[in-house]
């Protein structure tokens, strides 16, 4: 095991995205931060975070939680209220 310094911090993400990571990392058994964490430094390294087994999972959560955004949206969102 590698010892790190964790820093609390405020992120704020859409909600339906958050749900969906939620209920990923409590199947798979991690906190939420954890899963940020790994899948993080999977992108880092231009690796893909996720079993096929996870990205069903994933899929599923998406459709409960009526996820529709895409890779595609990612730098394209904006708060509703806002003039951006």
């Amino acid at each position: 095991m590698k010892k790190i310094e964790r820093v609390q911090t405020g992120l704020r993400l859409e909600k339906r995205l958050l749900k969906v990571l939620k209920g990923l990392s409590e199947q798979l058994d991690m906190s939420t931060a954890e899963l940020v964490e790994g899948v993080m430094l999977h992108a880092l390294e231009g690796k893909s975070p996720f079993s096929q087994k996870t990205l069903e999972k994933a899929a599923m959560l998406k459709s409960v939680y009526d996820l529709t955004l895409t890779a595609d949206d990612a730098h394209k969102l904006s708060e509703e209220g806002s003039d951006k």
